[in-house]
């Protein structure tokens, strides 16, 4: 293919259409007429040899060609802007979006003071937390560019996408103050009650199950919620138990709730901080997950 006869206007264009999957939003986001971006899409379509946009029920959908296109294509584009203006601006004057894809927990740890400080510091930039999903579909969305940043445990290693440690955390047993084991808490008593279990796939069985199992133990899942956010008020008022990321617990704490050490050892886990290659050198992706590491290092 001869590059010269090839306008490169058209990967911004499908950018843009592959995330909105609709050529009307497209053409309002690029300030252009919806002719001009519907002739565009014609082009890239022969361009790449593919649909690339399938017209379903109510919105278009991308084509599997078109799926493994967005990620290249964000690629492309970073690294042209980046050479075209590399010059760093105010972070004052800043507009963009930066999505993290986060479980509950972590979420409701950075919210608040990541808000602040970005109201203090860097006004334009807005922040969308998405729903966790697990580690499969944040490796997707960070090569689509559907997500910008991830915390969560994403300890596997994968080329292009970057992580770093942002903390180690412990495990406890969390219960009201008044629960009939409180004051002499084991083993036994650990497994006597039934126990609240957060999932957000509905999943009543953990890698904490499996060791029990291991061990000739098990335990009685009483309760399956998709929020870590739910479980204090249930412990408030039940007889139920959780074991719960200490940071967590100690973020959502009550006086009618106490924390102990698991009654065996219970390996910790890692939270990380991921992000993909084409964003090192974005300052508003960069200054966020710099604030990240400082409001979880506190």
């Amino acid at each position: 293919m001869n590059l010269r006869s090839v306008d490169l206007n058209l990967l911004v264009i499908l950018d843009a259409l592959l995330e909105e999957a609709h050529v009307s939003r497209a053409a309002q986001r690029l300030n252009l007429s919806q002719p001009a971006v519907s002739s565009a899409l014609q082009r890239c379509r022969a361009l790449f040899d593919d649909p690339l946009l399938d017209r379903g029920r109510g919105k278009m959908k991308p084509t599997p060609k078109a799926e493994r296109l967005r990620g290249p294509i964000r690629d492309i584009l970073a690294q042209v802007e980046q050479l075209l203006d590399p010059q760093i601006p105010k972070l004052s004057d800043l507009v963009q979006v930066v999505r993290i894809s986060a479980a509950d927990a972590p979420t409701a740890l950075l919210a608040r003071p990541l808000l602040e400080k970005l109201g203090q510091t860097a006004p334009g930039i807005s922040v969308v937390f998405k729903p966790w999903l697990g580690p499969d579909a944040l490796e997707r969305e960070l090569r689509t560019g559907d997500t910008e940043l991830g915390v969560a445990l994403f300890a596997r290693r994968v080329d292009t996408i970057e992580t770093e440690t942002l903390l180690e955390t412990s495990y406890i047993v969390a219960m009201r103050r008044e629960h009939p084991v409180a004051e002499s808490f084991d083993l036994d008593g650990w497994l006597a009650w039934p126990h609240v279990v957060v999932s957000g796939r509905g999943e009543r069985y953990t890698p904490l199950d499996e060791s029990l199992r291991a061990m000739g133990l098990s335990r009685q899942v009483g309760l399956v919620v998709p929020s870590f956010q739910l479980v204090p008020d249930i412990l408030s008022s039940t007889n139920l138990l959780a074991m719960l990321p200490r940071k967590s617990f100690e973020e959502r704490r009550n006086d009618n709730l106490i924390g102990v050490p698991p009654p065996l050892a219970v390996d910790g886990f890692p939270l990380h901080l991921a992000w993909h290659q084409r964003n090192v050198n974005d300052p508003g992706i960069s200054y966020v997950a710099g604030l990240i590491r400082v409001i979880l290092g506190e």
